[in-house]
């Protein structure tokens, strides 16, 4: 089982980058998506939405 934290860069199944800003036990988390401040959005996501972690 992967351990996301804090500031990982992961991928989501859909697709999209996303920077994990808080994570709740391993099983909640709030990510910062989108590839420039003029698009960013703060999004609420499980753990299954995770491909996988790209960046730690």
């Amino acid at each position: 089982m992967q351990v996301i934290k804090e500031f990982d860069r992961v991928l989501l199944k859909d697709g999209r980058e996303a920077d994990v800003m808080e994570a709740f036990e391993n099983k909640a988390f709030i990510v910062d998506v989108g590839s420039s401040p003029k698009d960013w959005d703060t999004i609420s996501i499980t753990i299954d939405d995770i491909e996988k972690v790209i960046h730690e």
